[in-house]
């Protein structure tokens, strides 16, 4: 079993500034990834959408968010966390943290972020 806590979110106005972050209740291979997907609000029939991951020699972020959000893990402490810079309306949206353990997907409960003008 792998618990993945996540702490950060809030309510911002356009423009402004989050971090993100995830405990890991385990280790987490540093081969594997760990990382933040997300759910629209009303979109609750959609797939999560992922946004940000990382690993040992690789890092993804989803088009829409490069150069806004950076993400950065330690891997000691099996924490991940995502700074996100100059936010927008459409990333209003729950916030789940991921990883990868045991080929295994595991999943936090799910941070709101919302964002206004």
């Amino acid at each position: 079993q792998v618990q993945l806590v996540e702490s950060g979110g809030g309510s911002v106005q356009t423009g402004g500034s989050l971090t993100l972050s995830c405990s890991a209740s385990t280790n987490i291979q540093s081969n594997n990834f760990m990382g933040w997907y997300r759910q629209p609000q009303g979109s609750q029939g959609t797939r999560r959408e992922p946004v940000a991951s990382i690993r040992v020699g690789c890092t993804y972020y989803r088009d829409s968010v490069k150069n806004r959000f950076t993400i950065s893990r330690d891997y000691a402490q099996n924490v991940v966390s995502m700074k996100m810079d100059n936010l927008i309306s459409e990333d209003t949206a729950t916030y789940y943290c991921h990883a990868v353990k045991d080929g295994v997907d595991w999943w936090g409960q799910g941070t709101q972020v919302t964002v206004s003008s």
